[in-house]
């Protein structure tokens, strides 16, 4: 696997979001709407979203009363999230940061309710790099948070179309994808337990996904 070639990722995003700042429309994803109904559901009221993007779904879970710190590894995307939260007058319920996943994340252990990304897991990510990402949100949840994600599934059209650059990964249009089997999913949960794992469409091509929901195993002393 080519190391820069994954890399160069951030700076295709990063000339896309400046170019292209809705590039994923206004409303709220799918998988955030749906999100929303678990959360409320299980009383969580403060989460950490990964990979916010361009902060569509911040903005929604801010919008519904749930307190939100933000990450993405763009600085463009994170100064528009910013001008966003200023614009509805949201800044008591969303922070930001600029951080980039594969490293230790910023928080402390067994300190966050729940964790939320849209797609990030089918970035240009290496498996091994997903597992220590699962890793550090199973570090940073409480006992029994929540993280849940949603990733392309190998049921997707585009799979296996473009340029094939390691394990599950594909280019197409510039964008490296990481397409995802219900045994991948299986494979880098170690800490959680699977409580669901939902197919669902999005888009009009459409994306074909999982909505992923785990719950962290309860640690008794």
């Amino acid at each position: 696997m080519d190391k820069k070639i994954l890399d160069q990722q951030s700076q295709y995003w990063e000339k896309n979001f400046l170019s292209k700042p809705e590039m994923f429309g206004l409303e709220a994803s799918k998988a955030a709407v749906n999100t929303l109904k678990t959360f409320k559901k299980e009383n969580i009221k403060k989460i950490v979203e990964l990979g916010a993007g361009l902060g569509r779904d911040t903005l929604f879970f801010a919008k519904n009363s749930i307190s939100v710190q933000a990450l993405d590894y763009s600085p463009a995307a994170i100064k528009i999230i910013d001008k966003k939260i200023a614009e509805h007058k949201l800044t008591n319920l969303v922070s930001t940061k600029i951080f980039d996943v594969r490293k230790k994340l910023p928080f402390k252990d067994s300190s966050v309710e729940a964790c939320f990304s849209h797609m990030l897991y089918c970035m240009a990510l290496t498996t091994m790099e997903l597992k220590f990402l699962n890793s550090e949100i199973c570090r940073i949840l409480k006992p029994e948070g929540m993280n849940v994600y949603t990733v392309r599934h190998t049921g997707d059209g585009d799979y296996k179309n473009g340029t094939h650059i390691s394990e599950d990964l594909y280019e197409n249009d510039g964008f490296i994808v990481h397409f995802f089997s219900e045994e991948k999913v299986k494979k880098i949960t170690d800490g959680f337990n699977i409580i669901d794992i939902e197919k669902f469409e999005e888009g009009k091509f459409p994306r074909k996904l999982f909505r992923v929901i785990l719950k962290k195993n309860k640690i008794i002393f």
